[in-house]
C-alpha cells in the first residue's frame, strides 16, 4: 500500500470515476491509474468500485468505508507536512483564502493589508465563490479559510464560526420614488418596482426571497448578479430597485446612489468563517483568523476543533 494508490482512489471518487480526468490531476497515465486502484483492491482484498466493463461507475459498499479512511489518511499526512513547516518556516509559507465577492470586496481588504504588514513573508491566494463553492475549496484542501454566510455551518465536514452580523439596503438613484416615502420602505413598496439583488446562494438572497414570501408578494427580479457592484452599475443605468449587503454601500465612492436602510425588511444574515475539520493550522491562519474575527482568537478556534461550541 502507498500514497499513490490512496491518492488515485481519492481522486476517482472526486472526479466522478472519470480515470482520464484523475490520470490529468495526478500527472500520470490513464493505465497507471487503474492498476494502482487494481493493486490495492487486490491488497484488501476487497474491490473498491463498481465496474462496467473497463468503466468505473461507483463506489461499492466497502468502497465507501474505504474512501473514508484514505481521506483521513492523505489528510493526516498532509497535516504532518504543514508540522515541519511551521517548525521550519513560522512565518512564512502559503496562505490560501476563499470568500464571496462582497466579503472579497469590502471586509477583507484591511484586515488583509493589515496581516500582510506584520507577515510579509506568507503568499496570499484569494478565491472567489458561491458558499458551495467555497466549501467544496476547504474540503479538497485547495482553501485553508473560507468566508460566506450560514450555509457553510450546514456541511459536517468544516468547522464554520460565526463572525459579525450584518443587513441589508436598498439602493435607488437620486429622485427616486422610494426616497419620499413617508415613513419606513415596506415590502409592498419595493414590489412596485423591478428589483437588482444577488444570485440565489448569495450574500442573503435566501433571507430576501423568505420575507417576500412570508408578505404574500411575488418581487419582480429583473437581474441577479454575484457582485454588488455589479448590481449598483445597474440601478445608476435605471434598470431598478438594488438589494445589496449594507457594507457593501460606500457613500464616498456610490455619490450617485442613496441608500434606504432595510434591517426592519429582511432577517439578519451572520457571517462565518470555516476549516476544515481535522486540517493542521499553521500559526499565521491563526492569526490570519483573528485579524478578520477579533473574538476567534487561538484559544476560541482550537477549543472550537475539538468540539466545544463558538457563541455568535
Amino acid at each position: 500500500m502507498n500514497f499513490q494508490q490512496l491518492r488515485a482512489v481519492r481522486e476517482t471518487a472526486r472526479s466522478g470515476f472519470n480515470l482520464t480526468e484523475v490520470a490529468g490531476v495526478l500527472n500520470t497515465s490513464q493505465p497507471g491509474i487503474s492498476r494502482q486502484i487494481r493493486e490495492l483492491e487486490d491488497e484488501l482484498g476487497i474491490e473498491i468500485f463498481i465496474r462496467a466493463g473497463k468503466r468505473l461507475t461507483g463506489l461499492t459498499p466497502p468502497g465507501e468505508t474505504v474512501l473514508g479512511i484514505v481521506e483521513r489518511l492523505l489528510l493526516d499526512a498532509d497535516n504532518l507536512k504543514r508540522v515541519g513547516a511551521e517548525f521550519m518556516a513560522r512565518n512564512a509559507g502559503p496562505l490560501s483564502i476563499a470568500a464571496t465577492h462582497s466579503q472579497a470586496r469590502y471586509a477583507l481588504p484591511a484586515v488583509v493589508k493589515d496581516f500582510r504588514a506584520l507577515y510579509p513573508q506568507v503568499t496570499l491566494t484569494l478565491h472567489q465563490g458561491s458558499p458551495k463553492q467555497i466549501a467544496a475549496m476547504l474540503i479538497s484542501g485547495e482553501a485553508d479559510v473560507g468566508i460566506a454566510t450560514e450555509w457553510l455551518a450546514t456541511m459536517p465536514q468544516l468547522l464554520a464560526m460565526p463572525c459579525y452580523r450584518w443587513t441589508h439596503s436598498i439602493v435607488v438613484p437620486p429622485g427616486h420614488p422610494l426616497l419620499a416615502v413617508e415613513g419606513p420602505v415596506t415590502l409592498a413598496h419595493l414590489a412596485q418596482h423591478p428589483i437588482i439583488t444577488y444570485e440565489t446562494g448569495y450574500t442573503g438572497r435566501t433571507h430576501i426571497d423568505e420575507a417576500f414570501a412570508r408578505a404574500g408578494l411575488a418581487p419582480d427580479i429583473v437581474l441577479s448578479a454575484m457582485d454588488a457592484d455589479v448590481i449598483k452599475t445597474y440601478v445608476e443605468l435605471g434598470m431598478g430597485v438594488g438589494i445589496v449587503a449594507s457594507i457593501a454601500f460606500d457613500p464616498e465612492r456610490d455619490r450617485t446612489l442613496h441608500a434606504i436602510d432595510a434591517r426592519h425588511l429582511f432577517e439578519v444574515n451572520l457571517t462565518r468563517l470555516a476549516v476544515r475539520r481535522g486540517a493542521w493550522l499553521r500559526g499565521y491562519v491563526y492569526a490570519f483568523i483573528e485579524a478578520f474575527a477579533p473574538t476567534l482568537t487561538r484559544a476560541v478556534v482550537q477549543r472550537a476543533l475539538e468540539g466545544e461550541p463558538v457563541e455568535g
